[in-house]
């Protein structure tokens, strides 16, 4: 056989072979009702309990002992541990397939000033990362837009739907990032007269947008009250609106001391409503975050650290240090394929002073408060979403498997591509010795 039938040939049977390993059908998810029997139950919010926990028409319908439904499918959860589905505070999941190719990368468009750009619109329910991801317990991310000034809006999604549409949390928060005053990286060969200048500029174009958007406010809160018709045709302003009415916070990236000194007298003089995110180097000012009363959402926690002087554990311990302090934390992984790791981040907090317990808040609770969504998510509670999972250990220990995954009451089953691959890598065809 010559040498270009040689590569035909492997070449067909590469196709053949991929498409065992990557087009088998997984499971479909089951919808039902469902009665998670003899459980230990971590409610989160309302302490561990042994019970039962009923799922009907996604919500969680009871939570308590001896409960009985002829109708659900019963669970024996003897020996095993129930939580609610973890969630990431900041992720690029959905919006990256592969970094290192542009054309699969939807977290960043052109432009300055683009609040109104939704990443709802760019998630994709069908990545690969997706599945991955759930099989560490995580059921919801929020879907954060990178890049500029003010890069868009982010959205918080569950894991789970055909379309983004069908994944939305409903809720949507408009994110900037402030202005730094540091380097952006070892290749930044700005002078430190430069940094400054930039900073000075950026945080004048801020002002101004501000500025605009307090005008826009006034012109279109009158024409209402006269209930008369204007004509307005800026998206970008518009998505600032509940920013400026109060109503949401806006969320703001700053990592270093002295920037997140800045945004915090900024946000004072501006009178609105913020959460800062990233915030590497807030253990430094913890006192004064608790005193304005923001929330933070912080990560990665698994990180070096930023600066050669500081300690091996300052990325470990400044979630611990931030809240001790009384800062609201919730943790993120600020990734995408990785955003599975999410639980480990949290057990890194956990050991380095924050604890289980509120270690388990900043992936729950916390973080549906920070979105205004604790009325649906964050805790097993009677009338909440059904989003949870049943485990056999501790979920920040990497030996724990997760047996069960509920996502808005539907059964998910814990397939992703890498288990695909396991398995067909297992249970080899036709095996080694042919």
């Amino acid at each position: 056989m010559t040498k270009i039938n040689i590569t035909f040939s492997l070449y067909i049977l590469l196709i053949f072979w991929g498409d065992s390993v990557y087009c088998q059908q997984v499971k479909k998810a089951e919808n039902g009702s469902f009665l998670l029997k003899n459980a230990t139950i971590y409610t989160i919010t309302k302490g561990i309990i042994s019970g039962d926990i009923l799922i009907m028409g996604g919500l969680i319908t009871d939570v308590g002992q001896n409960i009985s439904d002829q109708n659900a499918k019963v669970i024996n959860c003897t020996g095993k541990r129930v939580y609610p589905g973890f969630i990431d505070a900041g992720s690029r999941l959905g919006l990256v397939e592969i970094d290192a190719v542009s054309v699969t990368n939807d977290f960043s468009e052109h432009g300055d000033f683009i609040p109104h750009m939704k990443a709802l619109t760019a998630v994709n329910p069908n990545s690969v990362s997706i599945p991955v991801t759930r099989v560490n317990g995580v059921t919801s991310v929020f879907a954060k837009p990178e890049g500029s000034t003010f890069p868009g809006t982010g959205a918080l999604i569950d894991l789970f739907g055909y379309s983004p549409e069908q994944m939305s949390c409903g809720s949507e928060r408009v994110v900037m990032k402030f202005p730094s005053t540091g380097r952006r990286g070892r290749w930044d060969r700005r002078t430190d007269e430069d940094i400054k200048k930039d900073a000075e500029k950026a945080l004048k174009s801020i002002n101004e947008v501000w500025e605009s958007a307090l005008t826009y406010h006034k012109i279109d809160s009158t024409a209402k009250a006269q209930n008369q018709v204007w004509s307005k045709n800026n998206p970008q302003m518009d998505a600032l609106m509940p920013i400026v009415r109060g109503k949401e916070p806006v969320f703001i990236e700053v990592n270093s001391k002295t920037d997140i000194k800045a945004a915090l007298s900024w946000v004072e003089e501006k009178q609105m409503k913020a959460v800062f995110m990233g915030v590497a180097e807030g253990w430094s000012v913890a006192d004064k975050i608790a005193k304005a009363k923001i929330p933070v959402i912080t990560g990665p926690v698994l990180n070096t650290p930023r600066r050669d002087q500081d300690s091996y554990d300052a990325p470990y311990t400044n979630a611990s240090r931030m809240q001790k302090a009384g800062v609201k934390v919730s943790i993120r992984t600020d990734n995408a394929e990785n955003t599975r790791n999410l639980p480990f981040n949290a057990a890194f907090a956990a050991t380095y002073g924050m604890g289980v317990e509120e270690a388990l808040r900043s992936i729950t609770i916390n973080t549906a408060e920070i979105f205004g969504v604790a009325d649906k998510y964050g805790s097993i509670e009677k009338g909440k979403v059904a989003n949870l999972f049943i485990c056999d250990g501790d979920p920040f220990e990497m030996k724990t498997r997760i047996e069960k995954l509920f996502i808005r009451g539907w059964d998910v089953p814990l397939e992703s591509r890498q288990t695909l691959l396991n398995d067909e890598f297992l249970n080899r065809t036709p095996g080694l010795n042919k």
